[in-house]
């Protein structure tokens, strides 16, 4: 599945990365992307499941991979985690919020009843922002098992979204 298109330097969307670290493109130009973003995402899906569209995803711009962005696991007691990185070289150009927008609009196309959450470290303004705008709001801070202490961000369910 892939996301609508942005604006800016090209064409931005989302491409699903395959159960096998596979990503459907050709043309892609993959340069920047960091070595461990496609092994990493089949590890994950090794560990927590994969269950599309709840997924990871590579964000491209034309034809250029500016980012990943992935739902950690799948849903699980009404709840599913977002996360999203965007690749050197790359930054400050709106692709975080690209990213999160699009993974919410999934999520919401998928199963509105869910509540969306995210964990940043505290202080991290740039990513509070994003998820902010992206009617994110900071809920509790909870203890992660590598990165320590971590605010977790909420959006919960449009009014109305019962679970089917």
């Amino acid at each position: 599945m892939a996301s609508p298109a942005g604006t800016g330097r090209g064409a931005r969307r989302l491409l699903p990365i395959g159960r096998d670290g596979t990503v459907p493109a050709t043309g892609l130009d993959l340069g920047v992307l960091p070595a461990e973003v496609l092994p990493s995402t089949v590890a994950l899906y090794a560990e927590r499941g994969w269950q599309p569209p709840f997924v990871g995803y590579l964000a491209v711009e034309g034809s250029v991979a500016v980012g990943a962005c992935a739902f950690c696991s799948p849903p699980a007691a009404g709840r599913v985690e977002i996360a999203y990185f965007t690749f050197p070289g790359h930054e400050r150009r709106g692709l975080a919020g690209f990213m999160a927008a699009a993974l919410v609009a999934i999520a919401r196309e998928a199963d509105p009843a869910l509540t969306l959450y995210a964990q940043t470290l505290p202080g991290a303004i740039a990513s509070a922002t994003v998820l902010a705008r992206q009617g994110f709001a900071l809920a509790r801070s909870v203890r992660h098992p590598e990165d320590g202490l971590v605010w977790e961000w909420h959006r919960p369910p449009p009014a109305g979204a019962g679970r089917a």
